[in-house]
């Protein structure tokens, strides 16, 4: 899926979040049940600074592993983890790796044991590299703590430490249901933003709202005349859409029906062709919820696949749940009120019937072009040198 508005990125000035070069990283994931667990990451180049080896800086886990110990040894010596209730005991588990162009940064995942109950600050001393690079610098980010809003989180640095400060304490201690009742809407609101094709098979819904067919031919569509009219269409259409993504987000959550993602995937994209098709031969004649609400079980499908992406566990699953439903459904209604004015004061000109069947042809090869690339799990690259094209004619125009 496209998970990325392009807009976004020629809009920011930089990624949330990069590694850089001397530093190494410590990401935490806080459960309320299931204790502490995170990574550590290291770069290649770093790791062959301090142990006098020759690892490739594009290192991948069978070059590292033959040192697994020694690196894992090395961490023990120089990170610990205590809290008010005791000393926690870090044990390491599988090995993985950062893709960066400079050198990849290996990464360490292992869980704090005895973390049977969460303290309220967690004490940590951080040493690594110091010694060897008087440059280094330490950085840890909680990447998941529900409680405290951080959800699948690499862009907020919560402490950072250096070869002259090389102790500090997380406080766990400020964190609440409603916090994380949050993130989970924002959460909601950032990914039906982010997904293109959700906000595509939205539009194809709402193209004819604020018209009416006058006669079977394609350009055949008259303005409909009150807003109210066209408000009760609207308000149908996202009603079962709605409903039925609900429905496979919560039933995909609880793990209750599983579908493969590349077949939900292709579904979504092929559900933007049929909304678009029908816009110029109607399927199901004044039925269009009919198309809301079925592939809009898709959609749910996809965005409980989004939840999986974030991580999230069993605890706080339906607050999660209703919380990033909500968040859905509030960037859902932004769209909308966006989108929906623009059409109802336009549809009176002779012109939009064809702009309405025009852009439907257009979200019809689009359609066509993602369910391609989904089903038969292909890159066509079309879309890659328009995206490249378009970054850097924004780059020519100063915007990025």
């Amino acid at each position: 899926m496209k998970k990325l508005l392009f807009l976004f990125a020629l809009l920011s000035s930089s990624f949330i979040y990069a590694h850089a070069p001397n530093s190494s990283y410590i990401f935490l994931r806080i459960y309320e049940k299931d204790g502490i667990e995170g990574r550590f990451e290291i770069n290649a180049t770093e790791i062959n600074t301090f142990f006098n080896l020759n690892i490739p800086k594009n290192a991948k886990i069978e070059d590292i592993a033959p040192y697994k110990d020694l690196i894992q040894e090395y961490i023990r010596k120089n990170v610990s983890f205590s809290s008010e209730l005791g000393d926690y005991k870090i044990v390491f588990e599988e090995l993985g790796y950062l893709p960066i162009n400079y050198g990849n940064f290996m990464e360490f995942h292992f869980r704090l044991e005895e973390v049977k109950t969460l303290p309220d600050n967690l004490n940590i001393y951080y040493n690594i590299g110091f010694n060897e690079d008087k440059s280094h610098k330490g950085f840890l980010t909680v990447e998941y703590n529900w409680k405290a809003g951080m959800i699948n989180n690499e862009a907020v640095i919560a402490l950072d430490f250096s070869p002259s400060e090389p102790n500090d304490t997380l406080n766990l201690s400020e964190s609440s249901v409603l916090t994380g009742f949050i993130a989970m809407i924002k959460q909601g609101v950032w990914h039906i933003w982010i997904g293109i094709d959700h906000i595509l098979f939205l539009l194809a819904l709402i193209l004819p709202s604020v018209v009416r067919r006058k006669n079977d031919t394609v350009f055949g569509w008259e303005p409909v005349l009150t807003f109210k009219t066209a408000f009760i269409y609207i308000i149908k259409v996202v009603t079962f859409f709605t409903i039925a993504h609900t429905i496979t987000l919560t039933l995909a959550s609880l793990e209750l029906v599983t579908l493969p993602s590349q077949l939900v995937e292709s579904i979504i994209a092929f559900s933007i062709g049929l909304a678009a098709y029908h816009n110029i031969r109607p399927i199901f004649k004044m039925k269009d919820w009919i198309i809301a609400f079925i592939f809009g079980l898709f959609h749910g499908f996809g965005f409980a696949s989004v939840l999986s992406d974030l991580g999230l566990t069993g605890e706080f699953l339906t607050l999660s749940l209703l919380g990033f439903n909500l968040g859905v459904e509030i960037g859902q209604v932004v769209i909308i009120i966006g989108i929906f004015p623009l059409l109802y004061l336009i549809r009176n000109y002779k012109f939009y019937p064809k702009f309405l069947v025009y852009t439907s042809v257009l979200l019809i090869i689009i359609s066509l072009y993602w369910f391609i690339e989904r089903i038969f799990d292909i890159n066509l690259y079309i879309d890659d040198y328009i995206f490249q094209f378009a970054y850097n004619t924004a780059k020519w125009l100063g915007l990025k």
